[in-house]
């Protein structure tokens, strides 16, 4: 795993979920990796909200940040044109990661 990929993570994850309040979307939580070996990204359902779990082992940061902001689209039952206009306002929110670390900090 690259250095600082978890802090990047975390702060990846607090931005998205942040973003998904905005837009009136539940923000679910982010862990990794997922239980399931065999999968890059899972999605788990709960009565009090979604867990998503995304691997970021071996895999290059643009992958692990798109798992999360589908992971917030999945755990919201988004799809068509609000899951394009949703997609656009969370990519915007992990835009600069370098603003992101530093929200963490």
């Amino acid at each position: 795993m690259e250095p600082g990929a978890t802090l990047r993570f975390t702060a990846a994850a607090r931005a998205l979920a942040d973003a998904a309040r905005r837009l009136g979307l539940e923000a679910p939580s982010f862990r990794s990796p997922p239980r399931l070996s065999a999968v890059d990204r899972s999605l788990r359902r709960h009565p009090r909200g979604s867990v998503v779990a995304v691997r970021l082992r071996g895999r290059p940061w643009p992958a692990v940040l798109a798992d999360m902001v589908e992971g917030v689209l999945a755990a919201n039952d988004v799809h068509g044109a609000d899951a394009d206009k949703a997609r656009a306002a969370l990519w915007q929110a992990v835009a600069d990661p370098a603003d992101a670390v530093a929200q963490v900090a």
